[in-house]
């Protein structure tokens, strides 16, 4: 799954009003790029940060820019447009990437289900064997010494998922929370205990009802530099112990 559009760097001045970003370009032009994150971005946003921009040549679009990957510290990049984390996990799951998903023979997105009125973001159906999963994509690219945390900011709606994931459980279904690891600089995923502690305590109530945890990091580097791939490589371990 590669980025769409012309790809461009710069060089993060300031994050702004949540979804704005001042970029400087190589040429020392400054230009405001929409911010596609609802999070913190916590750890994501050092001053003066190498950052990539995907170009839109929409005319309607007010903003021709689009913030999509940024070296959060030397060496580690992380991909912070939350609407790219989806697509990752569908491409991801019908190539086959995800294993643990496979054998299903139709995806769809967004699918109202719950009692609390929520979309899954991707429904799984049509296996010989397993009964159709329910699929809750989550982006985590809080990352400290290695340790990657989910989620950076206390997450009212990812409770919300957490429950409606235990209800299809019991209902008989296959309920799963997929991690989508957008940070190179990540070994392993765990709950941000310190951020949501009641989030951390629903994600171990969840798992031991039998809602399925995975963890798929993205490549994002060619020879260490981002070349605007965001295709899932591989499994990732997701430690729950306290």
């Amino acid at each position: 799954m590669n980025i769409p559009g012309q790809l461009t760097e710069g060089r993060l001045i300031r994050r702004y009003k949540r979804f704005l970003a001042d970029i400087r370009l190589p040429d020392d032009s400054e230009v405001t790029a929409h911010c596609p994150n609802t999070g913190s971005m916590r750890g994501c946003q050092p001053d003066g940060a190498r950052v990539v921009l995907s170009m839109s040549d929409n005319p309607k679009r007010k903003l021709k820019y689009t913030w999509e990957l940024v070296e959060a510290s030397p060496g580690a990049w992380a991909c912070v447009n939350t609407a790219r984390p989806n697509g990752q996990a569908r491409e991801a799951i019908e190539t086959g990437v995800v294993t643990e998903l496979a054998g299903y023979a139709a995806c769809r997105s967004e699918v109202r289900y719950g009692s609390e009125k929520s979309r899954i973001d991707l429904h799984l159906s049509g296996h010989e064997s397993l009964s159709d999963a329910w699929v809750e994509v989550k982006n985590v690219t809080l990352c400290e010494q290695g340790v990657g945390y989910f989620p950076d900011a206390v997450t009212l709606r990812g409770q919300k998922h957490l429950r409606e994931l235990m209800a299809q459980v019991a209902a008989g279904e296959r309920a799963v929370l997929l991690f989508v690891v957008n940070h190179t600089g990540i070994e392993v995923v765990k709950p941000a205990d310190d951020i949501d502690p009641a989030y951390g305590k629903l994600l171990r109530e969840a798992h031991a009802a039998g809602v399925e945890v995975l963890a798929y990091r993205a490549g994002l580097l060619n020879q260490g530099e981002p070349d605007g791939d965001l295709s899932l490589v591989g499994p990732m371990p997701v430690s729950l112990e306290d």
